[in-house]
């Protein structure tokens, strides 16, 4: 289901929202001064999938909006990050595999409140190889699954050349790289997996975590990942395209529900994320993508909750992401990494949410 936003739209600039948004913690010096009039010190933890694009936001915003909120974000898996989050140990967790009835259940308990939890970007998840010569090289998902499951273990595979009758493909043995940490970036890729490759599904499953086939090679976040790809003759593997970008590995091009090889570029990412049908608790994921739309697509999520802060903190939480998510430098930051922001009509509808942050605490902070 499409949510009516264009990608002109999408690419174009957000409307300031920052100062009607604020909840009391003044509002956002978009001035590029770096002065504002917020004081706190945050720690989240998560994801290391959107951590290229959070290490930015961080550091403009500290530098450019409000120099009086230092926020130290840990890029130590969604995994990690959730149960800090739900341990309290951080001010915010992420995710790219948002918080289910269980761990909303665990949170409350544990806080006495209610937890939050809402969409910041969306990102793609590509097939990566440290061969030049194999870049735009055509995958499907029955091929990524017969790779990860070892039962295609050459790129001059049958499979593969089908999929590639113009390209010389090389005999090279493939190296397989996964996640060897509890991940965000496996659980969207799995579920993509499992959703489309019915064999997949029964043997494998998908997660966060998996039992992976024997002689895969692992890696620790993302970073890790893209290491494994590049120190291994005939590497593949699965990471967030800005890492992918940031190593200059070549990427496949994926088969999309309408049978279209899609190369992973802003633009299709943008075109997958228009697909998602997001709910009002914000739990969904972006399946079944064809158009113009790259098939692999993720969510990031924060997770906050709705008391315990003291207010300074809870001001900072709510005016940093309300910039993140609606200020022009931010959102050209996001694009330029390849991750989409979201469309409009999302963006107000998470605001909303995101300032639900410490509303138990009334005004005594």
């Amino acid at each position: 289901m499409r949510n009516g936003r264009s990608k002109l739209a999408v690419l174009a600039a957000i409307p300031l929202l920052a100062a009607a948004c604020s909840n009391g913690g003044g509002e956002t010096d978009a001035t590029g001064d770096g002065g504002g009039d917020l004081s706190a010190s945050l720690t989240g933890a998560g994801a290391s999938f959107p951590d290229p694009l959070f290490q930015d936001w961080i550091y403009t915003y500290n530098s450019d909006v409000q120099s009086g909120v230092d926020i130290n974000y840990q890029s130590v898996g969604s995994g990690a990050g959730i149960e800090q989050f739900l341990e309290q140990t951080v001010d915010f967790g992420s995710s790219e595999e948002y918080l289910g009835e269980e761990s909303l259940e665990a949170a409350a308990e544990a806080r006495g409140c209610e937890a939050v939890q809402f969409p910041v970007v969306f990102g793609s998840v590509v097939i990566a190889f440290n061969n030049p010569d194999l870049d735009g090289l055509v995958l499907d998902a029955e091929t990524i699954a017969g790779i990860y499951s070892t039962e295609i273990t050459s790129f001059d595979d049958p499979a593969i050349a089908e999929l590639n009758p113009d390209m010389d493909l090389p005999s090279d043995e493939i190296v397989p790289v996964h996640r060897s940490d509890s991940s965000g970036t496996t659980a969207v890729f799995t579920h993509y997996l499992a959703t489309e490759v019915e064999s997949w599904a029964d043997e494998y499953g998908e997660g966060k975590e998996l039992d992976w086939a024997s002689g895969l090679v692992g890696g620790q976040q993302n970073d890790g990942v893209a290491q494994g790809i590049s120190q291994n003759p005939g590497g593949i593997g699965y990471v967030n395209q800005s890492y992918a970008q940031e190593a200059g590995l070549s990427v496949a091009k994926v088969v999309n529900a309408d049978g279209t090889p899609i190369e992973p570029t802003l633009e299709s990412t943008i075109a997958a994320s228009e697909e998602a049908d997001v709910p009002d608790n914000f739990q969904f994921a972006i399946d079944g993508i064809g158009g113009e739309g790259y098939p692999i697509a993720g969510t990031n999520w924060i997770f906050t909750y709705t008391c315990g802060y003291d207010q300074e903190s809870a001001d900072a939480i709510i005016d940093f992401w309300t910039w993140a998510l609606t200020d022009e430098s931010a959102q050209d930051l996001a694009g330029e990494l390849g991750y989409a922001p979201l469309g409009d009509e999302l963006t107000e509808r998470v605001i909303a949410e995101l300032e639900k942050t410490n509303s138990e605490n009334g005004d005594e902070g």
